[in-house]
This record gives C-alpha cells, structure tokens and sequence, in this order.
C-alpha cells in the first residue's frame, strides 16, 4: 500500500499496513522484543514462564489420554524464545515429544528467520494457514498474539454509529477522523449484537475469525486454546488504542512503521463469543494466579538452590514482574478455552 496526500483509510486497515506492510510493516521490519527492542515479553523475562506453559501443556495432552499424535501449535511466536524452552522441557518427556507435532503460526517473515535460526528446525513446522494443521487433538498457546491484531472503533453518538478512520489529507500529518456507520448490517455480518449497551466498541474482525477457526478445529478434533494477553473483563468497553516505542508510549500516528500498535483485550468480549459458538466452555484468570497455581514459586525456590545473593535477587525480581499484581500478575488475562464435559482446570482451580 502506497500512503500518498488525500487519503483515507479506516483504523484496522491502517494498523495492519503500519504493522504488517511487506516493506515498511513494523513487524516485518525488525525484531522488537527485549531491552533493545521496543518491549518484553514474560518468556524473555524468565524462562520460568516458558517452563510453567510447558507443564501445564503436558497435563492437558494427558488429560486428553495421551493420544499417540497431537498437535501444538503457537499462535504468533515473536523472537522463538518460549517455544525454546518448551522444546527442551519437552525432551525430558520422550513419549509426548516423539507424540508430538509442532507448528508455528507466524505472519512476519522477519520474525520467522529469527525463530528458525534459533530453533530446531527439524521438529517445527511453520504454517501460513490452519487448514494445513493435520486432524490430531490440538492445542493452541496464544501469548500476546490477539493484541497484536488490528482492531476497529466505533463511536455512538445521538443514537447513530461512526467508525474511526485515519485521514491522510497530509501524508505527514494524519488524523483520526469518524465515518457514519451502518450497525445492524455490520452485526448481522458478524452474526453478534456487539452494540448491546455500549457507546464505544472497539474489536478485531480477524481476532474474531481466528476465535471461529481455532475453536472448529477444537470441536471437531478435540484440544483447547490458552491465550495469555493483557485485557479486562468488563462488559462495557473502552478505548485501549496504544502505540509503543522504545519501552514508552508513543503517539500511534506518528513513527508509522517504526513502532508498535496494540490493545488491550476485552475477554468479556472474547467470552460472548465463544459462548454463541456453542459446544465450548471457557476458563479465566489473571496471569499471576495460573502462573502461581501452576508452581512457579517452587520453581523459583529449586532453581535459586546454591545461586549467589545477586542471582537469587534476579531470579525473584523477574519472578514479581510476572507474578505481582502492580506488574504483570494482573494486567495480563489468561483464558483456557476447550470442550463442554472436559474436566481439565489445571491452572484455573
């Protein structure tokens, strides 16, 4: 897409060209993750994390009966850095590994040469479409991958719907602009009355069709879906719209391209939807609640066994960043969505 004077271009469409444009999409650019980068990530934080995902992977396949052939597949891997970890965990369990198919669902090609460099090759599949997944029980691990979505608002305003556009009247200079919008046609086109008591809608029609994909493959195959994201829970939605640079806010119009766009998840959202779905039942906590319930604090206690002061303290410092309630512990949303009558809570109970 060429950005040239007098152009306009509605908010989703200009996220996903400033993210994912083949020639100047930020995330096909560069690599944004850690102190270098523009943000981090909990498996770049500790690989404790990556460690209690793999655990929590390994109870679920033997939930599931420890079927001969599943799959796994990580939607949207970033830097390789969690399905590092999980790959040596997984070695230590021979069974699930040679059980196991895994795939990686990447768009950024940038992102993907990374990931195959750092990973084994030999054992990963990357895959551009889900209808390529082979028809085993699956389980999908979504960490930060739904916020990196683009996203559409709407505005209520006198009982009439405006959708947010971005005007380039000025290539260099553009503005939020709003649009008259037809509700009751967008809504029977997404088959869901999203505009029940709200004045603000902000929400992703590719997130909504990758919910729909997973969780068809999920019914028709059995397995689940965990999405680690950062979001909130409340019926009433807000505007979450941010730009980050360098580890600080940015302003989303400005360094187009050159910085991230993203928002926070609304799970109340994603719950509806899957309960309209029908056939599935959902699970949610906050991140520092699983990740605890799940061990993490033992890990951190093994692993700090016989470590100098310094490593100690920098083995509990990153265990708060992902644990602490003023940190990530409950910022980020964890969401566990699988088949009615499957008994599986680990984490969640």
């Amino acid at each position: 897409m060429i950005i040239k004077n007098n152009f306009e271009i509605s908010l989703d469409k200009f996220i996903n060209f400033a993210l994912y444009d083949k020639k100047k999409g930020y995330y096909m650019q560069k690599n944004p993750f850690g102190q270098k980068g523009d943000f981090i990530t909990a498996p770049i934080i500790s690989r404790m994390f990556s460690e209690m995902i793999a655990i929590w992977i390994l109870g679920f396949w033997e939930n599931l009966g420890n079927p001969r052939k599943i799959n796994l597949v990580e939607l949207g891997a970033g830097n390789g850095e969690m399905m590092k970890i999980l790959l040596e965990t997984f070695k230590k369990f021979p069974v699930f590994f040679d059980s196991c198919n895994i795939l990686i669902h990447e768009k950024s090609l940038k992102l993907k040469k990374i990931q195959k460099y750092k990973l084994d090759k030999n054992k990963i599949i990357w895959i551009s479409d889900l209808k390529k997944i082979k028809k085993f029980p699956t389980i999908f691990i979504a960490n930060e991958f739904f916020d990196a979505i683009a996203i559409k608002q709407f505005i209520k305003k006198k009982n009439l719907w405006f959708e947010r556009y971005v005007n380039f009247k000025n290539k260099k200079e553009p503005f939020f602009v709003e649009k008259s919008f037809n509700m009751k046609k967008f809504e029977k086109k997404i088959g869901y009355n999203i505009s029940k008591e709200q004045k603000f809608i902000e929400c992703s029609l590719v997130g909504i069709n990758y919910l729909k994909k997973i969780t068809k493959i999920i019914k028709k195959n059995s397995g689940g879906l965990l999405i680690i994201d950062y979001g909130y829970i409340e019926k009433k939605m807000k505007n979450t719209l941010k730009s980050i640079s360098n580890h600080k806010h940015n302003n989303v119009l400005e360094n187009i391209g050159k910085s991230d766009i993203t928002h926070n998840i609304n799970f109340c959202l994603f719950k509806k939807i899957i309960d309209q779905l029908g056939g599935l039942e959902n699970l949610i906590s906050t991140q520092g609640s699983f990740l605890v319930k799940l061990g993490i604090k033992d890990r951190a206690e093994i692993i700090s066994k016989n470590k100098s002061f310094s490593e100690k303290a920098d083995i509990y410092f990153r265990l708060k960043k992902l644990i602490d309630k003023k940190e990530m512990g409950s910022l980020f949303k964890v969401m566990f969505i699988k088949k009615k009558g499957n008994k599986f809570k680990l984490g969640f109970n």
